[in-house]
């Protein structure tokens, strides 16, 4: 007997002594799909099972070790009941991961990890083992109607309250955004001015304009400012994602106002030249009412033809002879640069086509003027 308990001290004393708690290192002697076994120098080999490697049970654990390697695990229980000791590494990774989360919410730190679910309410990352709660409000500085974006993509965070007894450890996305926005706000407002032409990406287009995302702050570019031509559906005209230049129009407090008329595009800027009284021109019916029909000359340049000057004929309507869209040709009768007016008449074309003079013969037609009868000059009478 006493030789027996000699000899069982004697294997106690060749291993080491292990304790529930103690964190060990152990090689890798075999690898199943659900289970790995190692060699922890102790009388026992060491069961990890998959439930205690990951929170995942899908997982293949041949695909994540093999013979040989090593790795560090946390003693569960010395005696199973079977003689086997009980490892767990995702338990002793959480305890890492919450110290970890600990420093970061003492310290302000920020971190990075990827989201491993996306959830109704949130999003849950995962930090070394340890789980952290990212509420929908505060994913963004904006509302996310869809989470699922940010599935397996990696997001910078902080923490904002560390309780893990209550397992509460939640993270906050929106702060870095909006500290970021604002950072990059100022950056901007430093640097432009009043006609500047900066860069931009459309991010919504409405009715009466689109907002240009300028880097830190968003600028209006209003439809009237879109074109020197005529802009219906600023909708038809950009589309969200767009990058553009444009030119920096006013600056007013935080609100930017925005063009895309650059100046040396100005179709006025020589149109004293280009559109002198006495020139013939095409143009493009655009629209119309009772008075008169406007010609778009070229876009941002529009014309008045009067609807006495539509025709040699009497017009009552322009609408009764003109159709929107329609190319017309007519010729320039008064040009005010000052106030941009322009005046067009289709009469003068027509006139300009008319022969200069007529007479009753040129008007007769050919077959009458054949038959009529010859005029002979009658003798004076003798005396």
């Amino acid at each position: 007997m006493s030789e027996e308990l000699s000899f069982d001290q004697m294997i106690d004393e060749t291993f080491k002594t292990i304790r529930n708690g103690d964190v060990v290192e152990g090689v890798v002697l075999d690898v199943k799909p659900d289970e790995i076994i190692l060699n922890i120098g102790y009388k026992s080999d060491g069961i990890l099972s998959r439930s205690e490697y990951s929170n995942d049970n899908s997982v293949d654990l041949t695909t994540v070790t093999q013979p040989g390697e090593t790795m560090e695990v946390k003693v569960l229980k010395v005696n199973d009941g079977d003689g086997q000791v009980l490892l767990t590494y995702k338990r002793l990774q959480a305890e890492r991961g919450n110290k970890k989360l600990e420093e970061a919410y003492e310290n302000g730190t920020v971190l990075t990890a990827k989201v491993s679910r996306v959830l109704n309410g949130g999003l849950s990352v995962t930090v070394d083992g340890a789980r952290v709660f990212i509420p929908a409000s505060l994913v963004s500085d904006v509302y996310e109607r869809d989470l699922n974006k940010y599935k397996d993509q990696e997001i910078n965070f902080v923490i904002i309250e560390f309780n893990p007894k209550r397992r509460r450890i939640i993270g906050d996305r929106k702060q870095l955004i909006v500290t970021e926005k604002e950072a990059m706000k100022e950056e901007l407002f430093s640097k432009i001015g009043i006609g500047d032409t900066v860069e931009g990406t459309v991010k919504n287009i409405t009715d009466f304009g689109a907002f240009i995302d300028l880097g830190g702050a968003d600028g209006l570019l209003h439809i009237s400012e879109m074109s020197w031509g005529r802009v219906d559906n600023p909708k038809t005209f950009l589309k969200v994602g767009q990058q553009l230049k444009v030119l920096v129009k006013d600056i007013k407090g935080d609100r930017i106002a925005l063009s895309l008329k650059f100046p040396e595009e100005n179709p006025w800027a020589n149109a004293d030249e280009k559109y002198a009284v006495g020139t013939s021109v095409v143009g493009k019916v655009a629209r119309m009412t009772d008075f008169g029909a406007f010609i778009e000359l070229e876009p941002g340049v529009d014309a008045l033809l009067h609807v006495s000057q539509i025709s040699r004929e009497h017009v009552e309507k322009p609408s009764d002879v003109l159709t929107v869209g329609q190319e017309i040709s007519a010729k320039i009768v008064s040009f005010n640069a000052e106030d941009k007016k322009i005046s067009l008449s289709m009469k003068a074309v027509e006139t300009d086509a008319a022969p200069a003079t007529t007479s009753l013969a040129d008007e007769m037609p050919a077959e009458f003027a054949e038959e009529a009868p010859a005029v002979e000059e009658e003798a004076p009478a003798e005396e």
